[in-house]
């Protein structure tokens, strides 16, 4: 009888493939997968195919969850670093939003219609709703505060915030510079100043919701410990869904892209990136929670409420 074969070093390696312990999850532990029993070779082919197709299912987490609103519509809101304002002019449009301020950093509207020229209408439609408007010239880093009087009570006697939910989505500070520590820096000081710039005007129980793209550099800014040195905790994260405000369009700090010809461009669309939004609240504070929808009342003010905010950047 012939001696039993060994199995070679193919073999071998093959066999130790099968077995050995897949990559550490993010809590640690090895998959449950690595952890099962050796399939039959007859569904090994199956098993990955159906792999593959779950892998490629998941590669854009939270895609098809309900998106997350953090407002209602009769709540006051200031939107800052609004771009073209596609993003405003979908709140009040779709979104019924009652009392809302638009800021923008350029002075006027020819400078942005210069810078985004397809702005008009996002414009139209934002001063058009009662109760809503844009102004001009306001540098999210030397904004004055949206306040109005105290009334004496637990607020105190002086003035109070008067903004419910402050929302500056992507902030970017441009191509300042190439260099990737230098635009972290950069885009860091862009942030804690407008915390810090942004507190005075926050509510009781309100909160400031910043939105990222996911990844590097925006990692990189490290924004929950820039908001803690405000003073500012984060109450909860939720992936920014850009299909749940119907007509927004992600827009470049520094304008429309123009080809040699000065024609606009397209190609590139941030809204398709993977994004978060951070819901900062003051530390210590019980967060004002946000309303169930109802019917939309009648749009305007809050009553006795006065704006002591400048139309001009200090």
């Amino acid at each position: 009888m012939p001696p039993a074969r060994r199995p070679g070093p193919a073999a071998k390696r093959h066999k130790k493939a099968l077995y050995a312990p897949g990559p550490k999850s993010a809590t640690g532990a090895n998959s449950d997968v690595q952890s099962r029993p050796l399939a039959p070779k007859s569904s090994l082919a199956s098993s990955s195919t159906k792999s593959s197709k779950s892998a490629k299912s998941k590669s854009k987490p939270g895609q098809h969850d309900a998106p997350t609103i953090p407002f209602a519509a009769e709540e006051t809101i200031l939107l800052v670093g609004e771009a073209d304002l596609s993003f405003a002019a979908s709140l009040v449009e779709h979104h019924g939003c009652m009392k809302l301020t638009a800021t923008v950093l350029e002075k006027n509207l020819k400078e942005l219609l210069e810078k985004y020229p397809h702005a008009r209408e996002n414009v139209d439609k934002v001063i058009s709703t009662e109760g809503c408007r844009i102004q001009y010239g306001i540098d999210a880093r030397k904004m004055t505060p949206y306040t109005r009087k105290g009334n004496g009570g637990r607020e105190g006697p002086g003035p109070i915030g008067r903004i419910e939910r402050i929302i500056f989505n992507f902030p970017h500070v441009g191509g300042k510079s190439t260099d990737v520590n230098r635009q972290v820096r950069y885009n860091q000081e862009l942030l804690v100043d407008f915390f810090k710039r942004a507190m005075p005007s926050l509510a009781p129980g309100g909160s400031i919701i910043v939105t990222l793209f996911e990844g590097e550099p925006y990692t990189l800014w490290n924004i929950k410990d820039l908001a803690r040195h405000a003073g500012l905790q984060v109450e909860r994260s939720f992936r920014f869904q850009a299909a749940a405000y119907p007509g927004y369009h992600h827009s470049r700090t520094l304008g429309v892209v123009r080809n040699k010809q000065g024609e606009i461009g397209g190609g590139w669309k941030g809204e398709d990136r993977l994004s978060r939004s951070y819901v900062f609240v003051r530390k210590d504070e019980t967060p004002k929670p946000v309303p169930e929808p109802k019917a939309q009342t009648k749009k305007g003010t809050l009553p006795g409420e006065e704006d002591s905010s400048s139309d001009e950047d200090e």
